[in-house]
């Protein structure tokens, strides 16, 4: 009977590990669900940041660019109509001897002036070339002269006129630029 006490003791002491067993492997598994949990929650706070900051970003990018239609909205047009422009001012400063023609030439003239007048209150700018240095971002060289009697590198001579819209580049000048070297006493 003692024996069988025994085994019935045993038995139960076995179904008890068995259990503490269970409940410590639960238990394990239960944190290891929670950390995976609450890694899971700190990723998806990460990523909610991330596409609420990226959302943030393109909200005000499409802003500024919004902005920047409207500020250069009549950049094009403005580029059309400069060469007829530029034609128009060479036509009004010409000079010549007969009195009729002279007298609708400043007639046309005022109103070459006032046409540029408008352009330059919406945000034109002419580029200041002539006996300046030669800047690849504003100027566009079409000629190389040899003058020793003139800077190095300073445009001589301005064939096209170059504008600016508001900051923006919308033609470059247009120049001759003096380019000489006094290395052994000869041009370049």
């Amino acid at each position: 009977m003692e024996d069988q006490r025994k085994k019935e003791d045993v038995i139960v002491e076995d179904k008890i590990d068995d259990t503490t067993e269970h409940k410590k492997e639960k238990k394990s598994k239960t944190k290891e669900h929670i950390e995976k949990l609450e890694n899971d929650v700190k990723e998806l706070k990460d990523k909610l940041l991330r596409n609420a900051a990226e959302l943030e970003n393109f909200k005000k990018r499409m802003n500024q660019e919004r902005i920047n239609d409207r500020k250069y909205a009549s950049k094009t047009l403005i580029g059309d109509i400069l060469a007829p422009l530029d034609q128009f001012d060479r036509v009004v400063n010409m000079t010549t001897d007969n009195e009729l023609l002279k007298n609708f030439l400043i007639g046309f003239k005022m109103i070459n002036d006032s046409l540029y007048q408008v352009l330059i209150q919406d945000g034109l700018k002419e580029i200041d070339a002539l006996n300046k240095p030669f800047d690849p971002k504003y100027h566009y060289a079409v000629e190389k002269i040899h003058d020793a009697n003139k800077p190095d590198g300073i445009n001589l001579e301005v064939i096209q006129k170059g504008y600016l819209y508001k900051d923006q580049l919308l033609r470059p000048a247009m120049v001759k630029i003096n380019e000489w070297s006094e290395k052994d006493g000869e041009d370049k």
